[in-house]
């Protein structure tokens, strides 16, 4: 007969708030408040607000303006530009996953996460604004550098991310935590149009100096020089002083949890050991593994999109700031619109199909963006496809006008498949365990983060075709999309072990 392990001494308190037990060092044990007073409206909204800080560097630097011209300018060479900028994403996401277990252990076990935001905004600050010097030529910084800037700078802001989730429970009581939560994707959102319909009033319609129209400035602002490409480069100070100035409010009004006074290191073992424990246990679940995997997949794709299409379009039609920030305005309209669509979806037929749907929509808008060149649609050649279709002086060509209706397909289907991806483990993810199961879909978008960005780089350089190397992506969205066709839209019934925690017994 097994014995029952006998259970450890509860921690009593007579404060009307709830008390755990948290191990120390030392053998201490830690009276730790379990649910912290939470934070009046002006400190969540300063929480929803650090999205609205975050967002530019995602926006500026990885999508529209900095990874295209470093592609197009520094590089010279569109075709290396893409392989050597999936060489640099590669190497950011690998650095990235090697430290997320250990930072997201300590996220969850030291209480206080506001010091580790604060450490990492101002890892992220120096590394941006170095994005300034990226000068074509031997005058600006070498690639090596620029590299190195760009991986810092993506390592802060995925771990600024992992901590700032890890705040919001503490910040907002339960049944508000769907609120507060889309209060920061609405403003992450906002902030994102606003910077980019600013980016292009003060930069790069006056730098373009095609549009007649009076109320644009005769000249880009500041006096930027546009033959040393200041109007592109001027995105990284944007970026690095947007982050400092509105994370200021997180620190001054959103409170922080109570520190647990554990160490780092006994907080990375605690939670570590938190982690193996899950994974271990996620093998009893295998409806739910099958999920986890096939959303790796697809999910690594939806990024690749996102990162490597303007890319793309900057190397294929020559796009320039002016039209990648208008394709901007238009697609974060759209994304926004995604969210919408996502959610009637997941009304109408489930999560599970409503994933498969938006996934089988990316592979079908990647393989027509693939398909697209100055010459052809399709894969078909057409003659006269270089002429212009309308006096507008950006797009005039069909080939592109297709490239960005095909753009807004990628709008719309990825942002929806974001927001179904989570509902589909809300539905299938045992009650009991919904946080646990939760964490490990944290850190599975960010252990294998650097597999996409490495096979387009790989494609792009072996076959020396920017169209081969973009397209490659394809391969992670079918094989999730193949790996969906297995999973099951259904509760998973706890395992036993959850039924000894409920129940107290043990077998004979």
């Amino acid at each position: 007969m097994l014995r029952r392990r006998q259970a450890e001494p509860a921690v009593h308190d007579r404060s009307p708030v709830p008390v755990r037990a948290v191990r120390g060092g030392a053998g201490r044990t830690l009276r730790v408040s379990e649910r912290p007073p939470h934070a009046g409206t002006l400190g969540q909204f300063s929480w929803a607000l650090f999205e609205w800080a975050r967002n530019p560097f995602y926006i500026l630097i990885v999508i529209y303006i900095f990874g295209p011209y470093f592609s197009t300018e520094v590089i010279g060479d569109p075709v290396r530009g893409q392989e050597i900028w999936g060489y640099i994403n590669g190497f950011a996401g690998a650095a990235t996953a090697c430290l997320a277990p250990f930072l997201g252990a300590i996220a969850d076990k030291v209480g206080r996460r506001k010091p580790w935001i604060g450490a990492f905004v101002t890892m992220m600050f120096p590394a941006i604004l170095l994005l300034w010097l990226a000068v074509p030529g031997e005058a600006g910084l070498g690639i090596v550098t620029v590299a190195v800037a760009l991986t810092v700078s993506a390592i802060g802001f995925a771990f600024t991310e992992v901590f700032h989730n890890a705040m919001l429970p503490s910040v907002v009581p339960y049944q508000r935590l769907g609120t507060v939560s889309g209060w920061g994707l609405a403003l992450g959102n906002g902030g994102a149009l606003i910077i980019l319909v600013a980016m292009l009033y003060a930069f790069a319609l006056p730098a373009s100096g095609v549009l007649p129209w009076d109320w644009l400035p005769d000249q880009v602002l500041f006096g930027l020089d546009t033959a040393t490409f200041e109007q592109d480069r001027i995105a990284a100070p944007i970026s690095a002083v947007w982050l400092v100035v509105f994370a200021v409010p997180l620190f001054l009004f959103t409170p922080d949890q109570a520190g647990t006074g554990l160490r780092a290191g006994e907080a990375v073992r605690q939670g570590l050991a938190d982690v193996r424990r899950t994974i271990v246990r996620v093998r009893a679940y295998r409806n739910i593994a099958l999920y986890l995997l096939a959303r790796m997949l697809f999910n690594d794709g939806k990024v690749a999109i996102m990162t490597f299409a303007m890319i793309y379009a900057s190397g294929v039609f020559g796009w320039g700031g002016a039209e990648r920030l208008l394709v901007g305005v238009f697609l974060t309209v759209f994304a926004i619109a995604g969210g919408f669509v996502g959610g009637w979806l997941d009304d109408i037929v489930g999560s599970k199909k409503a994933i498969v749907f938006t996934i089988a929509g990316n592979v079908v808008a990647l393989l027509a963006a693939v398909s697209i060149t100055p010459t052809t649609i399709f894969f078909i050649e057409f003659e006269g496809l270089g002429a212009p279709v309308w006096d507008f002086a950006f797009f005039q060509t069909l080939p592109e006008i297709v490239y960005l209706l095909i753009s807004i397909l990628f709008a719309l289907f990825i942002t929806s498949a974001y927001a179904n991806s989570r509902t589909m483990l809300a539905r299938i993810a045992p009650q009991a365990e919904m946080t646990k199961f939760f964490g490990l879909y944290a850190l599975s978008g960010q252990v294998t983060a650097f597999v996409a960005p490495i096979m387009v780089a790989f494609f792009t350089g072996f076959f020396e075709s920017q169209r081969v190397g973009f397209g490659s992506i394809l391969i992670l969205l079918l094989a999730g999309v193949v790996m969906m066709a297995f999973v099951k839209e259904e509760r998973a019934e706890p395992v036993f072990e959850d039924r000894v925690a409920e129940t107290g017994r043990q077998p004979c």
